[in-house]
């Protein structure tokens, strides 16, 4: 598919999972251009490395192209988009980029899930990391532990990847190990229900010619009924009884956690995981089953989680002015939930604050969201991000934060985000701590709102 390809132009090329698929065709030697609204962390860095970075959107922009990339984002309207399908220009979706990027290597390893597959991926990537096996790998967020890049290509036989399941686009990749982290009802402006999400994998696992092994969640129900559907060898991992790699007599900390690593009911060896909550500890057991078929020794897999530091806002902590700031990406009500639950064992009053994301997430929903925030003293919703999707009657912010108000928490509604900090400034006290959960606009804000803290402390 990439054969011959002199220059590829990629749409949105700052988008996290675009520009891991530019980083990888500069390393096959293709020349790269993109083009973006704003210019972000990635663009700059891609700039550097070689790409061909415009901001703004403009027809012109495909002049000389092989081929044309663009992610579900990417509208029809787009004019870059447009005028290649008008010309005949070639026209790939990012995931059959990604596709043929993994089958250049001889062992691909694909992870599939509602929450925690950036972690996951980049977990088995630093595993093997840790046993000397040089991975290669492209995941959706930038990984602490190989320099803040989101993906690195190289001649060795592996290579990891996050493969998104938001769109169907995950049967453009055929991974020989496939990771199933777990399955939650999720985007749904695409799915219809849970089981439309699960006959989904289950089709894209049982089209793959090159799937060898599957690792699954037996503790998830969503992942664990799909368990019958699988035609090659499994390996389950869990925290209940049962699973081939199970973990047992498990100490929680403020952040972190250690446990019994039990392998086909034989103990192995305590591990240290140095990310917070139990949910941390799930994603350590899923890459920790796949690195044990990978062959990755016990002693590797104890050395790199207890070295292991996960993906940029990712459950990010930053201390300023005597508070206690949190960063992470997720907007699901159940990874909001494990992430509040996991700050609060620090014991400090938590606020959270949170812009929602599309009106079919509150709609269909509402009732996880309603449950989510239970660990935070107070809530501070700012207007939701609609993605462009068109209104739903009688959903929208003020009605997820009656919602939410009618089982219990209080809730703020701010509907300027940028009056977001001056609030926090009144209402938190030092030794708390404030959770940010959205995209890059709110961490911009937490950013904020941390240099804010830290010039006040300079100033008393």
């Amino acid at each position: 598919m990439l054969e011959g390809i002199g220059r590829a132009h990629l749409i949105g090329i700052g988008g996290i999972g675009v520009s891991g698929v530019a980083r990888g065709l500069l390393a096959l030697g293709v020349r790269v251009s993109g083009s973006d609204v704003r210019e972000s962390q990635l663009t700059e860095a891609l700039a550097r490395e070689g790409a061909e970075i415009t901001i703004g959107h403009d027809a012109r922009l495909i002049d000389g192209a092989d081929l044309v990339v663009y992610s579900t984002a990417v509208p029809d309207t787009n004019p870059e988009l447009a005028l290649a399908r008008e010309r005949g220009v070639p026209v790939l979706h990012r995931a059959e980029v990604l596709g043929a990027i993994l089958a250049r290597y001889p062992r691909a390893v694909g992870v599939i899930g509602t929450h925690g597959k950036g972690t996951v991926s980049s977990g088995i990537a630093w595993l093997l990391e840790q046993a000397g096996q040089d991975p290669a790998f492209i995941i959706g967020g930038m990984l602490h532990d190989f320099d803040r890049l989101n993906a690195r290509l190289n001649d060795g036989p592996t290579i990891v990847a996050e493969v998104d399941e938001s769109d169907g686009s995950l049967r453009h990749v055929q991974p020989t190990l496939v990771v199933l982290n777990n399955l939650e009802a999720d985007h749904l402006n695409y799915y219809d229900s849970l089981e439309h999400i699960q006959d989904t994998v289950a089709a894209a696992l049982a089209d793959n010619p090159r799937l060898e092994h599957v690792v699954v969640n037996r503790d998830d129900p969503g992942s664990r009924a799909l368990l019958g559907r699988i035609a090659v060898p499994t390996t389950t991992f869990g925290r209940q009884p049962g699973a081939d790699v199970e973990a047992r007599d498990i100490e929680l900390r403020a952040m972190g956690s250690t446990f019994e690593l039990w392998v086909r009911g034989e103990a192995r060896g305590r591990v240290e995981v140095a990310l917070p909550g139990l949910y941390n500890l799930d994603n350590a057991l899923a890459a920790i089953a796949a690195g044990l078929h990978l062959g990755v020794s016990i002693e590797a897999i104890q050395r790199a989680y207890a070295s292991f530091h996960g993906l940029e806002n990712r459950f990010t902590v930053v201390e300023a002015g005597e508070r206690r700031i949190i960063k992470d990406y997720i907007s699901h009500p159940t990874g909001i939930r494990r992430v509040l639950e996991a700050a609060s064992a620090d014991g400090r009053r938590l606020t959270a604050v949170f812009k929602p994301y599309r009106f079919t997430m509150i709609h269909y929903l509402q009732e996880d969201y309603a449950e989510a925030f239970h660990d935070a003293s107070e809530t501070v919703i700012t207007e939701l991000y609609t993605a462009g999707e068109l209104a739903i009657p009688g959903i929208d912010t003020e009605y997820l934060c009656e919602k939410i108000r009618s089982r219990g928490p209080k809730v703020t509604y701010i509907q300027d985000m940028d009056d977001i900090v001056g609030y926090l400034h009144a209402e938190v006290r030092p030794g708390e701590q404030v959770v940010f959960f959205g995209g890059d606009d709110l961490f911009r804000l937490a950013d904020r709102y941390a240099d804010e803290l830290r010039a006040r402390a300079v100033q008393a």
